[in-house]
């Protein structure tokens, strides 16, 4: 059976253990500067997202759990940010307006076309450095669309949580976990391709 190596050498397909020095750089700094963004996104969640949903009592405008009825003390913008299972939308509001002018639709169309930009384009990267890791065509081909996937199940997470069931916050643990475990899988590997190639 030929390794993965002979079969690259016989297609004459770089692999990032032969790239040049200033090519190994830039993918280095691309890896390094995404990977603090993604812990930074992480530690956002965490903080923003995670932690008033499952530890209320640490949330001084009170989130769901709370005894305490909440108070609308926060700025229109941080009304529509909170706890995994908050609404942004006042019911009242959302009664009277129309479906395509409701703060809920117009906050969701705003977070989502961003966060698909961003994410997507996070793996348009990721996904440049994936066609020269020394792996097989089928495997290299799995990394590069499992992300994109996650970012949808992420996406639709978002938005089946806001019109159908907060229940549906849930699809947010495998669709980010299937993205940020091939972005680090990925950057790991590829790290290790290019400095480390005996080790491969």
């Amino acid at each position: 059976m030929k390794s993965n190596t002979s079969l690259n050498q016989r297609n004459l397909w770089p692999t990032l253990s032969t790239f040049p020095i200033p090519a190994k750089a830039l993918v280095t700094a691309i890896i390094v500067i995404l990977s603090i963004a993604m812990t930074g996104a992480l530690g956002q969640i965490i903080i923003h997202d995670i932690i008033p949903t499952f530890f209320t009592g640490s949330h001084p405008e009170g989130h769901m759990g709370s005894d305490e009825p909440e108070v609308n003390t926060k700025s229109e913008e941080d009304q529509s940010r909170g706890d995994l299972f908050a609404e942004e939308a006042v019911e009242a509001e959302s009664e009277k307006a129309a479906f395509h002018t409701t703060e809920q639709f117009v906050w969701t169309l705003k977070w989502t076309h961003i966060h698909l930009f961003g994410m997507n384009m996070i793996f348009f990267f990721v996904g440049g450095i994936t066609v020269f890791l020394n792996y097989d065509v089928r495997l290299k081909t799995w990394l590069i669309v499992l992300p994109f996937l996650g970012v949808l199940v992420d996406i639709a997470a978002m938005w089946l949580k806001g019109f159908v069931s907060p229940l549906f916050f849930w699809l947010h643990i495998p669709g980010g976990g299937l993205f940020g475990l091939v972005f680090f899988w990925v950057s790991l590997r590829a790290l290790r391709e290019m400095w480390h190639p005996t080790s491969n």
